[in-house]
């Protein structure tokens, strides 16, 4: 249902109402014209959701799944362990079906079924228990994580720079703050000013509609352009640095985003502009050599041919090329950042490095 109209950064961008066993999102969809809170409940209506952006960006997409399929544990009835873990493993693999390349989701959702190998000798219902800290843990490491990547963020800009982004990697992607825009939030909060340039990012116009709509909300100074005006921007000397999100970062430092990423990151060098991939260390996947070995997610044509028109803005039976992602070059990349510190050139070096803290990091809490 439509709600009064407030400030979207009040809003979680993901929620679990676990009195009503209920997925709680604004519909990302319908933004920024009309709030619409979903409550969902059936694994459809969340795969659903997933697919279709409703809920979207790497770190809130996980944070959904991790509450999806907890959801979808808790309607398995029976109380033999052998049948709960095949029920909740075929749950698992739905859930993994909706989006290919975001690397969050499977990741979020492997580790859900980790807490369900690692503890074969609990109950059904203690299952369901562990399942859902674990879920609600997800949440919590999420807005941290994205604090800390706007501190580490925050040490690459000053007050009053100019910072161009693609697409939208802020609060309504993640649970707080956002990866790309968390240093431009975080510094609000300190009293900091910037200029920020949004892309309108195809073919989902997500920095027209999110980007440039939660920046707006946090009083920030933003200024939306056309995915093609980038160059003069740049040219014109009003960006000091490019922030953009990711969703799979390859061993090597190639960071696949939104389609576009890769042509402001040339642009980016060519104009001598600092170009920053900020996300967590779970959009980073070790197990993937190269850019190029990233599955990159095609779209449906009308996306672009007349989901945003009154009326068709292309001619009938035309082919349309349709890419959700690519990816900037790691020779392209000035820096990743992610919560354990900021990964620099060569990334085959400085990314094990990162995962070297992560796991000091993890061992002393223990």
């Amino acid at each position: 249902m439509a709600e009064e109209r407030r400030n979207i950064m009040s809003y979680e961008t993901v929620e679990l109402d676990d009195e009503n066993s209920a997925l709680v999102i604004p519909d990302q969809t319908k933004l920024p014209n009309e709030v619409d809170i979903l409550h969902l409940t059936r694994q459809q209506e969340i795969w659903d959701a997933i697919y279709l952006l409703q809920v979207r960006g790497a770190p809130a997409i996980g944070v959904a799944a991790a509450f999806g399929v907890y959801l979808a544990a808790k309607e398995i009835q029976t109380e033999d362990r052998k049948e709960f873990d095949a029920k909740f493993h075929d749950a698992k693999e739905f859930l993994n079906s909706a989006r290919p390349t975001a690397v969050n989701l499977s990741w979020a959702l492997n580790r859900m079924e980790r807490v369900v190998k690692d503890h074969p000798e609990a109950s059904v219902s203690e299952m369901k228990a562990l399942l859902k800290a674990e879920s609600i843990a997800i949440k919590d490491e999420d807005v941290w994580m994205c604090r800390s990547i706007g501190e580490y963020g925050l040490t690459l800009i000053k007050d009053g720079d100019g910072i161009l982004t693609h697409c939208n990697a802020g609060q309504l992607a993640t649970s707080k703050y956002g990866t790309a825009l968390a240093p431009i939030h975080l510094g609000r909060e300190k009293g900091m000013h910037f200029r920020v340039f949004c892309d309108e990012t195809r073919p989902l116009l997500q920095g027209a509609r999110l980007s440039a709509f939660e920046l707006q909300e946090d009083g920030v100074d933003t200024t939306l352009i056309c995915d093609n005006m980038a160059s003069q921007v740049m040219k014109n000397g009003w960006v000091n640095a490019v922030f953009v999100g990711c969703d799979r970062v390859a061993a090597n430092g190639d960071a696949c985003n939104k389609i576009g990423t890769s042509g402001v990151a040339i642009l980016a060098k060519y104009y001598g502009i600092p170009f920053y991939v900020l996300g967590p260390t779970s959009t980073i996947d070790m197990s993937i050599e190269k850019g190029e070995d990233i599955t990159i997610e095609q779209r449906k044509p009308e996306e672009v041919t007349e989901m945003w028109y009154k009326k068709r803005m292309a001619p009938e039976g035309v082919k349309v090329f349709n890419p959700a992602f690519d990816f900037a070059d790691h020779e392209l990349i000035s820096g990743i950042v992610t919560e354990y510190g900021i990964a620099r050139p060569p990334y085959t070096e400085s990314l094990k490095e990162i995962f070297r803290k992560k796991a000091e990091a993890e061992k002393a809490k223990k």
